[in-house]
């Protein structure tokens, strides 16, 4: 509603305000100050400009032979010896679906620390029905988990519940169950 009454005012009397502005007499640029060149010795305005374009061969020949590049060979050897253990540590999926789920194609094995969907949803379903035996321990256990991820993953992470809320009154309309 306030926007609305915003428009309103802002674009009241429109056209009128437009050619007031555009029927003003546009400000003159401040002119420029004369600046004299003193005439160099012997040299012209051509001269200097060929000058300027002109390669410089003993310093182009310097140019071609710098050459920089900088890498740090210990953090360049952590991270190959890094994504070395992580590819090789796999593990087979626990839990999936029947097909091919959003028309992806179906893993097979998933690195050691991740979960896919269908693998979450299952360990939180599975720690919702039954909390005593599902423990954060025995999740990050069974999926190949840090216990502190596991542990976040059942904290921060709910799988939808439908509760069904019964109505105040008893003349209220219910949808009943198919």
């Amino acid at each position: 509603m306030g926007a609305r009454v915003a428009r309103m005012f802002r674009n009241f009397n429109l056209e009128n305000r437009v050619y007031r502005e555009i029927s003003k007499e546009k400000p003159q640029a401040a002119p420029r100050h004369e600046v004299s060149v003193p005439p160099s010795a012997g040299s012209s305005g051509a001269e200097t400009v060929e000058s300027a374009n002109k390669k410089n061969d003993p310093l182009l020949t310097l140019l071609k032979s710098v050459y920089v590049e900088s890498t740090d060979p210990a953090a360049a050897e952590a991270s190959k010896e890094e994504m070395a253990g992580k590819e090789s540590e796999r593990r087979p999926l626990k839990f999936s679906l029947p097909g091919h789920p959003y028309g992806l194609v179906e893993l097979t094995d998933v690195p050691k620390g991740k979960l896919t969907i269908t693998e979450a949803l299952k360990a939180l379903s599975s720690h919702q029905r039954q909390p005593q035996t599902m423990t954060p321990e025995k999740i990050a256990q069974d999926y190949s988990l840090d216990l502190k991820d596991a542990k976040s993953l059942l904290e921060f992470f709910v799988p939808f519940k439908v509760e069904i809320i019964p109505p105040k009154t008893e003349n209220a309309q219910q949808i009943k169950a198919s």
